[in-house]
Protein backbone atom coordinates (compact mmCIF):
# COMPACT_ATOMS: atom_id res chain seq x y z
CA UNK A 1 0.00 0.00 0.00
CA UNK A 2 1.56 3.82 -0.85
CA UNK A 3 3.01 5.78 1.88
CA UNK A 4 -0.10 8.65 1.04
CA UNK A 5 -2.28 5.75 1.46
CA UNK A 6 -1.55 4.28 4.49
CA UNK A 7 -1.15 7.71 6.51
CA UNK A 8 -4.54 8.56 5.38
CA UNK A 9 -5.81 5.74 7.12
CA UNK A 10 -4.16 6.60 9.93
CA UNK A 11 -5.56 9.81 10.41
CA UNK A 12 -9.28 8.25 9.15
CA UNK A 13 -8.62 5.88 12.31
CA UNK A 14 -6.91 8.44 14.62
CA UNK A 15 -10.15 10.61 13.63
CA UNK A 16 -12.20 7.51 14.67
CA UNK A 17 -10.99 7.16 17.89
CA UNK A 18 -11.62 10.65 19.07
CA UNK A 19 -15.33 10.77 17.05
CA UNK A 20 -16.46 7.99 19.53
CA UNK A 21 -15.02 8.64 22.03
CA UNK A 22 -12.73 5.29 22.27
CA UNK A 23 -9.64 7.78 23.43
CA UNK A 24 -10.23 9.53 27.11
CA UNK A 25 -8.11 11.61 29.00
CA UNK A 26 -8.28 11.26 33.07
CA UNK A 27 -6.19 8.56 35.77
CA UNK A 28 -7.38 5.41 34.93
CA UNK A 29 -6.33 1.97 36.38
CA UNK A 30 -5.61 -0.72 33.88
CA UNK A 31 -5.66 -4.26 33.85
CA UNK A 32 -2.08 -4.44 34.46
CA UNK A 33 -2.66 -2.63 37.74
CA UNK A 34 -1.08 0.23 37.07
CA UNK A 35 -2.26 3.55 36.29
CA UNK A 36 -2.40 5.66 33.49
CA UNK A 37 -3.40 9.43 31.94
CA UNK A 38 -5.14 8.19 29.28
CA UNK A 39 -7.59 5.40 28.40
CA UNK A 40 -8.68 3.59 24.67
CA UNK A 41 -11.86 1.75 24.93
CA UNK A 42 -12.31 0.37 21.72
CA UNK A 43 -15.45 -1.76 22.99
CA UNK A 44 -17.39 1.32 22.13
CA UNK A 45 -16.46 0.87 18.65
CA UNK A 46 -19.16 -1.43 17.57
CA UNK A 47 -21.94 0.44 18.18
CA UNK A 48 -20.94 3.27 15.33
CA UNK A 49 -21.36 0.88 12.22
CA UNK A 50 -19.69 3.21 9.98
CA UNK A 51 -16.84 3.63 12.34
CA UNK A 52 -16.88 -0.56 12.82
CA UNK A 53 -16.75 -0.74 8.80
CA UNK A 54 -13.36 1.20 8.73
CA UNK A 55 -11.71 -0.51 12.02
CA UNK A 56 -12.30 -4.17 10.39
CA UNK A 57 -11.40 -3.07 7.34
CA UNK A 58 -7.63 -2.07 8.67
CA UNK A 59 -7.84 -5.65 10.56
CA UNK A 60 -8.49 -7.18 6.71
CA UNK A 61 -5.62 -5.35 5.02
CA UNK A 62 -2.96 -5.68 8.03
CA UNK A 63 -3.80 -9.26 8.14
CA UNK A 64 -2.79 -9.22 4.08
CA UNK A 65 -0.25 -7.66 3.92
CA UNK A 66 1.82 -8.31 7.07
CA UNK A 67 1.00 -12.09 7.80
CA UNK A 68 -0.61 -13.68 4.91
CA UNK A 69 -3.88 -15.23 4.59
CA UNK A 70 -2.14 -18.68 4.02
CA UNK A 71 -0.49 -18.66 7.03
CA UNK A 72 -3.11 -19.40 9.41
CA UNK A 73 -6.27 -21.99 9.21
CA UNK A 74 -8.07 -20.23 12.33
CA UNK A 75 -8.65 -17.00 13.54
CA UNK A 76 -9.07 -16.45 17.60
CA UNK A 77 -10.51 -13.85 19.15
CA UNK A 78 -8.76 -12.26 22.63
CA UNK A 79 -11.77 -11.54 25.36
CA UNK A 80 -13.75 -9.09 25.68
CA UNK A 81 -12.73 -6.52 22.80
CA UNK A 82 -11.23 -8.33 20.43
CA UNK A 83 -13.90 -11.11 20.27
CA UNK A 84 -16.39 -8.70 18.09
CA UNK A 85 -13.29 -7.20 15.21
CA UNK A 86 -12.57 -11.25 15.22
CA UNK A 87 -15.51 -12.55 14.44
CA UNK A 88 -16.45 -9.95 11.57
CA UNK A 89 -12.82 -10.15 10.56
CA UNK A 90 -13.41 -14.31 10.41
CA UNK A 91 -16.41 -13.67 7.68
CA UNK A 92 -14.73 -11.70 6.08
CA UNK A 93 -11.28 -13.88 5.59
CA UNK A 94 -13.78 -16.82 4.95
CA UNK A 95 -11.53 -18.50 7.83
CA UNK A 96 -13.45 -20.25 10.96
CA UNK A 97 -13.59 -18.42 14.12
CA UNK A 98 -13.00 -19.05 17.68
CA UNK A 99 -12.37 -17.35 20.91
CA UNK A 100 -10.95 -17.61 24.33
CA UNK A 101 -12.82 -17.98 27.26
CA UNK A 102 -11.61 -15.58 30.05
CA UNK A 103 -11.72 -18.71 32.39
CA UNK A 104 -12.16 -22.49 31.42
CA UNK A 105 -15.84 -23.44 31.68
CA UNK A 106 -17.11 -25.81 34.90
CA UNK A 107 -19.45 -27.13 33.10
CA UNK A 108 -20.01 -28.44 29.74
CA UNK A 109 -17.26 -29.19 27.66
CA UNK A 110 -15.03 -27.56 30.29
CA UNK A 111 -13.21 -25.98 27.84
CA UNK A 112 -11.62 -22.79 27.53
CA UNK A 113 -11.81 -22.65 23.57
CA UNK A 114 -14.85 -21.85 22.14
CA UNK A 115 -15.15 -23.25 18.52
CA UNK A 116 -13.60 -26.02 17.12
CA UNK A 117 -10.11 -26.23 17.01
CA UNK A 118 -7.73 -29.36 15.78
CA UNK A 119 -3.73 -29.79 17.28
CA UNK A 120 -1.61 -28.87 14.42
CA UNK A 121 -3.75 -25.65 13.01
CA UNK A 122 -2.37 -22.65 12.80
CA UNK A 123 -4.50 -19.81 14.86
CA UNK A 124 -4.24 -16.11 14.21
CA UNK A 125 -4.88 -14.04 17.74
CA UNK A 126 -6.73 -11.10 17.05
CA UNK A 127 -7.22 -8.34 19.98
CA UNK A 128 -7.89 -4.82 20.13
CA UNK A 129 -4.81 -3.78 21.74
CA UNK A 130 -2.04 -4.25 23.99
CA UNK A 131 -0.22 -2.81 26.77
CA UNK A 132 2.20 -5.62 28.91
CA UNK A 133 0.68 -8.41 26.46
CA UNK A 134 -0.28 -10.58 29.57
CA UNK A 135 -3.97 -10.92 28.57
CA UNK A 136 -2.89 -11.80 24.46
CA UNK A 137 -0.23 -13.70 25.91
CA UNK A 138 -2.47 -15.87 27.94
CA UNK A 139 -4.85 -16.45 25.21
CA UNK A 140 -1.56 -17.80 22.95
CA UNK A 141 -0.98 -19.77 25.74
CA UNK A 142 -4.70 -21.33 25.90
CA UNK A 143 -4.57 -22.32 22.24
CA UNK A 144 -1.60 -23.85 22.39
CA UNK A 145 -2.95 -25.90 25.58
CA UNK A 146 -5.69 -27.53 22.83
CA UNK A 147 -3.12 -28.19 20.24
CA UNK A 148 -3.06 -24.59 18.06
CA UNK A 149 0.14 -23.77 16.76
CA UNK A 150 0.60 -19.70 17.31
CA UNK A 151 3.01 -17.25 15.48
CA UNK A 152 1.31 -14.09 14.74
CA UNK A 153 -0.94 -11.59 16.74
CA UNK A 154 -2.82 -8.78 15.20
CA UNK A 155 -3.94 -5.63 16.86
CA UNK A 156 -4.85 -2.03 16.40
CA UNK A 157 -3.42 -0.41 19.31
CA UNK A 158 0.65 -1.31 20.75
CA UNK A 159 0.46 1.19 23.66
CA UNK A 160 4.22 0.52 23.83
CA UNK A 161 4.78 -0.77 27.53
CA UNK A 162 6.48 -4.23 26.62
CA UNK A 163 3.75 -6.12 25.02
CA UNK A 164 5.41 -6.94 21.70
CA UNK A 165 8.50 -7.91 23.44
CA UNK A 166 6.29 -10.02 25.91
CA UNK A 167 4.99 -12.07 23.19
CA UNK A 168 8.53 -12.52 20.93
CA UNK A 169 9.99 -14.22 24.01
CA UNK A 170 6.84 -16.64 23.32
CA UNK A 171 7.30 -16.56 19.68
CA UNK A 172 4.69 -14.99 18.51
CA UNK A 173 5.22 -11.80 16.16
CA UNK A 174 2.91 -8.71 16.96
CA UNK A 175 1.43 -6.61 14.10
CA UNK A 176 0.08 -3.43 15.19
CA UNK A 177 -1.59 -1.21 13.05
CA UNK A 178 -0.31 1.97 14.80
CA UNK A 179 2.17 2.41 18.12
CA UNK A 180 0.43 5.19 20.46
CA UNK A 181 3.11 7.31 19.78
CA UNK A 182 2.11 7.51 16.16
CA UNK A 183 -1.57 7.88 17.36
CA UNK A 184 -0.49 10.89 19.89
CA UNK A 185 1.63 12.45 17.27
CA UNK A 186 -1.20 12.68 14.74
CA UNK A 187 -3.74 13.26 16.99
CA UNK A 188 -2.02 16.54 18.09
CA UNK A 189 -1.07 17.51 14.21
CA UNK A 190 -4.92 17.32 14.18
CA UNK A 191 -5.90 19.76 16.67
CA UNK A 192 -7.69 16.91 18.56
CA UNK A 193 -5.28 17.19 21.78
CA UNK A 194 -3.23 19.89 23.46
CA UNK A 195 0.56 19.33 23.94
CA UNK A 196 0.04 18.40 27.53
CA UNK A 197 -1.87 15.32 26.65
CA UNK A 198 0.25 14.44 23.81
CA UNK A 199 3.12 14.58 26.45
CA UNK A 200 1.26 12.98 28.83
CA UNK A 201 0.73 9.82 25.78
CA UNK A 202 4.03 9.38 25.03
CA UNK A 203 5.34 9.10 28.74
CA UNK A 204 4.16 5.98 29.13
CA UNK A 205 6.10 4.44 26.62
CA UNK A 206 9.00 2.50 26.90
Amino acid sequence: MPKEQIEKRETEFCKVLVKTGAIKFGVFTLTSGKLSPYYVDLRIVPSFPEALSKVVGIYEDLVRTAVGIKKFHRIAGVPTAGVPFASILSFRLRKPFLYVRKETKTHGRERRIEGLLSPGERILIVDDLITTGKSTGEAVEAVRSEGGLVGDAVVLIDREEGGAKHLKTMGVNLHAFMKISQIAKTLYALGAIDESKFKDIVRQCI
